[in-house]
């Protein structure tokens, strides 16, 4: 090859180099300054983590800031597991817990799209042995009769926690707590007991268990997304994880997404410290990540990254759109951020209290939404959607700012509604 047709080659290899799309994991990235946020006010936010670290609050964690599709702010602090002194890495995989939610809701609705699925379908459609539920008629009191239920669950109830399901790990009620124990979705030895179960037999346990509340008619954060998991099974005939990667999290690029962590990613994994920090006692047991579950869990079930993550959230914020691929139609993202609770609902405690220890939420489709620019006694606008698990991550999306915010962390216990708090506050008075 003569030098001449050398260097034409060359250039030629290099404009085909140039003009490939990103890798899926790339996301662009800006100094704040071009976004309008203050450098000098985001340093803040290592400032006081570190804070926490070094007083033994929280063991490490990883937040991204995004504004207008770039990333702004990107910092690692901490650990990743404090007790071996294995400092924290970018990335770094999270037990991701409730964080699932979103994901699955967002499969149901590109159900939907696809004429899969209705919202008002009943779920005794898909499993006829939820057709004949009962409710409690006083769940405060322990002897409490049961009645029939008035209507059946439907999908959008599943989507918004009005389906009448609870976490008896949570519930102030005891008789909540002894009729799912009696019918085996709660264990007081085994944490996270409906996990255990097959996706058959959490189906018998749900066809069990009283419903606390007559469907439709109060908020009640619990078992809905499991069971949504569930249909989401039976109406694409394949596993919740099967559907999830073909879905959203191998087109999205989301690399180390998964059910069950492989062993080459095992060493990867975020831990929470021992002692929780506000009892001084155990800190909550957390799930093996490294093994199957009885069930993939539409709740509870992924692992997950930042950066991962955060392709999800863009792909929200650009209204279902992500990398030239669309995922949803601008309209459904707009009916899953919408308020779906609504003055007729109840809500004995609101999202935002579940989330963040206050309340000026409602909730849409899988996500709590704020109201207003006032009532919550955090920063944030109107229209904003959120979530989080109970390890510790946390993310919220701002459309009104373009912006989103990712804090993965593992601080199982109460602490976890006091960094989310934080994290909001040290984001947004960094806005100029």
């Amino acid at each position: 090859m003569t030098l001449t047709r050398l260097a034409c080659a060359l250039a030629i290899a290099l404009s085909v180099t140039a003009i490939q799309p990103a890798a899926a994991a790339d996301f662009p990235t800006a100094s704040p300054q071009s976004q309008g946020l203050s450098a000098e006010r985001l340093s803040r936010i290592r400032q006081v983590i570190q804070s926490e670290i070094d007083a033994n609050r929280m063991p490490g964690a990883v937040v991204i800031v995004a504004r207008k599709g770039q990333i702004v702010h990107a910092d690692t602090m901490g650990f990743q597991d404090k007790d071996a002194g294995k400092p924290l890495k970018r990335d770094a995989i999270f037990r991701a817990y409730s964080m699932t939610k979103p994901m699955a809701s967002v499969v149901a609705m590109m159900l939907v799209e696809e004429g899969r699925l209705q919202l008002n379908d009943p779920v005794s459609k898909f499993f006829p042995q939820l057709a004949k539920l009962q409710v409690l008629v006083n769940p405060a009191d322990p002897n409490t009769a049961r009645e029939p239920a008035k209507r059946p669950i439907t999908v959008q109830d599943l989507l918004r926690h009005t389906s009448g399901l609870t976490y008896a790990e949570f519930t102030r009620f005891a008789s909540v707590k002894a009729a799912y124990i009696e019918a085996g979705l709660f264990s007081n030895e085994v944490p996270m007991q409906s996990l255990a179960l097959t996706a058959e037999q959490q189906i018998e346990a749900f066809a069990k268990a009283p419903l606390v509340w007559q469907p439709g008619t109060t908020f009640d954060y619990g078992l809905s997304t499991d069971l949504l998991g569930r249909v989401l099974e039976k109406v694409s005939g394949q596993s919740l994880g099967a559907l999830l990667d073909e879905k959203l999290i191998k087109p999205l690029g989301m690399k180390d997404t998964q059910f069950v962590v492989p062993a080459s990613k095992a060493a990867r994994i975020a831990e929470p410290l021992k002692t929780d920090p506000v009892t001084g006692g155990p800190a909550m047991a957390v799930l093996d990540i490294t093994r199957p579950t009885g069930n993939e869990s539409g709740g509870a079930g992924l692992s997950t990254t930042a950066d991962d993550y955060l392709r999800f959230c863009q792909m929200l914020l650009n209204g279902g759109t992500l990398d030239g691929r669309r995922y949803l139609s601008r309209t459904t993202v707009a009916l899953m951020t919408a308020d779906h609770l609504g003055p007729k609902v109840a809500t004995p405690v609101q999202p935002g209290e579940v989330l963040m220890g206050l309340q000026g939420y409602t909730f849409g489709l899988g996500f709590m939404v704020r109201q207003g620019a006032g009532i919550a006694g955090v920063h944030g606008s109107e229209g904003e959607y959120a979530w989080g698990g109970v390890g510790g991550t946390f993310f919220w999306i701002d459309p009104k700012e373009q912006l989103i915010g990712l804090m993965m962390a593992q601080t199982p216990g109460p602490i976890r509604q006091t960094y989310r708090r934080m994290i909001k506050t040290l984001v947004y008075q960094a806005l100029e």
